[in-house]
């Protein structure tokens, strides 16, 4: 059991059947005699990805949330699913792509990733820094495009993103994506 004194960010915990995760918290102490010491909290919903703010009274226990965080890799995009293999049982799960979000995206065969389970259901995954991918499409740039340096044109990836690339980058070279911003991170 967690108590309100044990928020602090990262933490996890179960309200009202969800999981939520502790952004960052606050504590309030009334003025007035008798009143009850607060505790707000910005939160984030770990199965809507939903962020705002609570506040409890001090003292108020919770509980953790089970959650599981297993080692997981890609196979293969179905239509509105993606179908991942767990490598410890083998097991395959289907997670839909507008769960992910962004994230899918950077699925390409083999990936292997940490995914987070909640009763059974995946709520998150955990992706590599970086993600390769071919270039399929390259603009043309031209020289003397360059402003401070940093001379870039646009480029369509073989997953469809189209991300800014360095001008010596062309058609059929593989380069690394970071996959915190989707930004050209290098030419393999």
């Amino acid at each position: 059991m967690l108590s309100t004194s044990d928020f602090k960010k990262g933490v996890r915990v179960l309200i009202d059947g969800d999981p939520y995760l502790i952004m960052d918290t606050s504590t309030q102490t009334p003025s007035a005699r008798g009143a009850a010491t607060l505790v707000k909290a910005k939160v984030r919903n770990l199965k809507t990805d939903q962020v705002f703010d609570k506040t409890f009274k001090a003292g108020e226990k919770f509980d953790e949330p089970d959650l599981d965080k297993r080692g997981m890799q890609f196979l293969y995009d179905e239509g509105d699913m993606l179908v991942f293999m767990d490598q410890n049982t083998y097991e395959q799960v289907m997670v839909r792509k507008d769960e992910l979000g962004q994230k899918a995206a950077y699925m390409t065969d083999g990936l292997e990733v940490k995914a987070l389970f909640f009763e059974g259901q995946v709520l998150d995954l955990e992706l590599p820094h970086t993600v390769e991918f071919e270039v399929v499409e390259v603009e043309p740039g031209t020289k003397g495009d360059t402003v401070q340096g940093s001379a870039t044109k646009p480029a369509t990836l073989s997953n469809g993103m189209r991300v800014q690339v360095p001008l010596y980058i062309k058609t059929g070279d593989v380069i690394r994506v970071a996959t915190k911003d989707g930004k050209f991170a290098e030419r393999v």
